[in-house]
């Protein structure tokens, strides 16, 4: 039997693709590399995405199809090559931004988002080029809290890949899962799906040239904050508490975690810390007596800030307007984050 090129491509074109719903020749799939030497024959099958999910299902497709329709003594090679740039290796993501830095806590509801907002616009208004990455796929807060709720990344084409461009506000860059998913509905994702929307958003954006890139961290310790040590080059972690009794092991739990990622712990900031009262300017510890100078010397690590419980700051972080806050409270976690 002689083996001819129209055999195989009629073969070929037998195979639809899920995608499109065209064939492998009419979706302009089969690459122009066909060779055919004696019973053997190679060529390549090109996908837009180096992940397309059916690239296996369509290479076993199209060998099955040239056995069936031109003979199964035919020996099948078949190559693949993508339209698109493949995502970096996670060890070579964001070459471009010099210092990753995760605000974390070990549990939530105590002010993690408000102290990484607040982190991001000190640098910014410093003049350094910062971004602020919102890892908490489940609850995100970012969009709210900069009021860019109705804001919508676009996708762009650099270096031959397709990259999420993110949104900007008062300068800084602002990526969020929340700028793709209904605020009302609840995000229903296992484990898997959050850390490949997460990826998403830290390896197809385009996050350019930084100076920092503060990661939004979701409480706790499980796969999606692992995602994020595994995939970025974190810098240091700034753990976010309150004053409560548990503090310690809540502190405890999140320098654990960074321990066992090798990341340096750079210190601790206590939120709720203490309300001044407005008459007397006297403090009222509301949440009971802080532990966090205890919790942060027994990890041998810093205290970076208390923050109080003000009225007014928490009517402007509400509004949306870190940008005009003066928050003094965070100038020694702002000093440290400097001479990183």
């Amino acid at each position: 039997m002689t083996l001819y090129p129209k055999l195989i491509l009629d073969a070929l074109a037998t195979v639809r693709y899920p995608g499109t719903g065209k064939n492998l020749v009419e979706a302009e799939m089969v690459a122009d590399n066909l060779r055919i030497d004696g019973m053997s024959v190679s060529f390549s099958l090109i996908f837009e995405k180096p992940t397309d999910p059916f690239m296996k299902s369509m290479i076993k497709a199209a060998e099955t199809a040239i056995h069936t329709y031109v003979s199964p003594d035919v020996q099948v090679a078949i190559a693949t090559e993508s339209r698109q740039a493949a995502r970096p290796e996670p060890g070579k993501l964001l070459p471009l931004v010099k210092n990753v830095i995760a605000v974390s806590s070990g549990k939530g509801g105590v002010g993690k988002s408000t102290v990484a907002a607040n982190l991001a616009v000190a640098l910014a208004k410093l003049g350094y080029k910062v971004g602020l990455l919102d890892a908490d796929i489940f609850g995100p807060s970012v969009p709210k809290m900069f009021q860019v709720e109705d804001a919508r990344p676009y996708a762009e084409q650099i270096d031959g890949r397709d990259l999420i461009v993110p949104i900007e506000k008062y300068g800084i860059k602002l990526l969020s899962i929340g700028f793709f998913v209904d605020p009302d509905q609840a995000t229903l994702w296992r484990g898997g799906m959050a850390s490949n929307a997460l990826k998403q958003l830290i390896g197809d954006a385009a996050w350019g040239e930084l100076d920092y890139l503060f990661v939004d961290m979701p409480p706790g310790t499980g796969d999606v904050p692992l995602t994020v040590f595994q995939s970025l080059p974190v810098e240091g972690i700034v753990i976010v508490t309150s004053p409560q009794e548990l503090v310690q092991m809540i502190v405890k739990k999140a320098y654990n975690m960074a321990d066992m990622m090798h990341i340096p712990v750079l210190g601790v900031v206590e939120n709720f810390s203490y309300l001044k009262c407005p008459d007397c300017g006297k403090h009222i510890s509301l949440f009971g007596e802080s532990h966090i100078d205890e919790a942060a010397a027994s990890l041998g690590t810093k205290v970076l800030g208390k923050l109080p419980l003000d009225p007014a700051f928490a009517q402007k972080a509400d509004a949306g307007e870190f940008y005009q806050m003066e928050n003094s409270y965070l100038d020694e976690a702002v000093n440290v984050l400097k001479n990183i």
